[in-house]
């Protein structure tokens, strides 16, 4: 199968990222190499850093970017472990970075690796097919009560506690090995009135079995700070989110960024010391045009948003 990914919003993240020819820019979430594909036509004695953790990704990028000069490497690795990475390479500062947290088409499609409810396959859902966690292990052996929040916190879905009791009833028979299976059970946990008109039933609770399974939430916190302590000076960070939890959390750090003092209103002088170390390039966060949305249904849920260092 060929490794597909369509960028999202792709102009924007170039225009953001105001490639330097001669810089050294990241690209956290490689994936088939579309946006790394336009950071490396920009660069002229620069150097790209593309990281996966998924070596199917970094295979296809190889392919994608091997007709441009500009200097790249290649890291099988997690982007959270972006400073031990930079470390490693001999770098200290990028003058920029890319994260880009959706899942690809290619890994969506597969029906091998077991992430899209609309495919029956053995549960697995893992980016890193090294990982010893997949989503069969999580669906068999976490408790109700961790199941209810993993699917409450990461899915935002309303039946959680419903769909984790009928999760382990039926494991008491049988193990739940595949994603139709799993289909089914949360069909089963949802009310009829409430599946009417509301997209696949299925799709809050696989996508809060993908974050857990992949650690997306309780590494991205670190990771976004860490990414921003390496900025070299006008340096720009930019993250496209595909939901509200991931966003908020962008928001918020951004936020912190670029915040100056934090006294209370009340104090006549400013007495914390804090100065902004950050200006936040969109203060909306940018979403695709209708346009993209109609070739790629995918994009209606991103958003982008950047920070330039001080």
């Amino acid at each position: 199968m060929e490794f597909k990914h369509i960028s999202i919003m792709f102009d924007d993240c170039m225009r953001l990222l105001d490639i330097k020819p001669d810089g050294i820019y990241v690209d956290g979430t490689l994936g088939g190499g579309g946006h790394s594909a336009g950071i490396c036509e920009r660069l002229h004695g620069g150097r790209l850093i593309g990281i996966d953790r998924d070596c199917e990704a970094l295979d296809a990028a190889k392919k994608r970017l091997d007709s441009f000069k500009a200097n790249v490497t290649y890291v099988h690795d997690n982007y959270a472990n972006i400073k031990n990475i930079l470390s490693s390479l001999s770098i200290e500062k990028i003058d920029g970075a890319l994260l880009d947290l959706g899942v690809s088409s290619y890994q969506l499609d597969n029906p091998e690796r077991g992430f899209s409810y609309m495919h029956d396959a053995p549960l697995d859902m893992r980016m890193n097919r090294e990982d010893k966690l997949s989503a069969y292990e999580l669906v068999n052996s976490y408790s109700e009560s961790e199941l209810t929040r993993v699917i409450k916190d990461y899915g935002e879905e309303h039946w959680a506690a419903r769909i984790s009791q009928f999760i382990v009833n039926y494991r008491k028979k049988k193990p739940i090995e595949t994603t139709f299976e799993l289909n089914d059970i949360i069909k089963a946990a949802i009310p009829a009135s409430a599946r009417a008109g509301g997209g696949h039933p299925s799709k809050r609770t696989f996508q809060a079995i993908r974050i857990e399974v992949n650690s997306e939430i309780e590494k991205l916190e670190r990771a976004v700070s860490d990414f921003f302590d390496v900025l070299a000076p006008d340096g720009v960070l930019a993250v496209i989110t595909f939901h509200s939890l991931e966003d908020r959390i962008v928001k918020q750090l951004f936020k912190g960024f670029s915040t100056g003092c934090t006294c209370p209103p009340s104090f006549p002088v400013c007495v914390c010391g804090n100065k902004p170390k950050g200006i936040v390039l969109t203060k909306k966060p940018v979403t695709a045009l209708p346009s993209e949305t109609v070739y790629n249904p995918r994009s209606k849920s991103a958003k982008l948003r950047a920070i330039k260092k001080i």
